[in-house]
């Protein structure tokens, strides 16, 4: 079975954290308040942070009333892009993005099944923004808040 790690699930944990405060004035959030509010090691936070730097989907303010904050809207940032910046590339089998990786390509009955599974599964993750899973999140707490009246 294929799975996200949990750099990709924490990520985006950490992703929707951060696009709860963006556009509130207190934009910048640090670590140990997203470590809370998840209930995420800082230590595993501080690692995942880096390639969503490095990938400019989060940007760092120093300072005081520094922390980190989302480098676009999250409307303007992808699903997509987060899992790729933790995860790498979105593929079921290798050979689907090297064709190189197996002698087999050509003749393997299977190959144009997991290529076509790797292409819905790219173009779904593409098609959620940062701002649609907030949307779903708080569908989420509204439930949850009901029910517990």
């Amino acid at each position: 079975m294929i799975r996200l790690s949990t750099k990709g699930r924490y990520g985006t944990r950490l992703m929707l954290n951060l696009a709860r405060h963006y556009g509130n004035g207190h934009d910048a959030v640090i670590l140990k308040h997203i470590s809370d509010d998840e209930r995420i090691s800082i230590r595993y936070l501080e690692q995942i942070i880096i390639p969503l730097k490095i990938n400019r989907l989060v940007k760092s303010i120093r300072g005081a009333g520094g922390g980190y904050t989302l480098a676009r809207k999250p409307e303007d940032i992808k699903l997509s892009e987060i899992l790729h910046a933790l995860e790498g590339n979105c593929c079921l089998v290798e050979c689907i993005e090297d064709d190189t990786y197996c002698e087999f390509i050509e003749t393997c009955p299977t190959f144009d099944i997991w290529k076509h599974a790797t292409e819905l599964l790219k173009g779904y993750f593409d098609s959620l923004t940062l701002k649609d899973v907030m949307v779903q999140a708080e569908k989420k707490d509204k439930k949850a808040k009901a029910k517990a009246r």
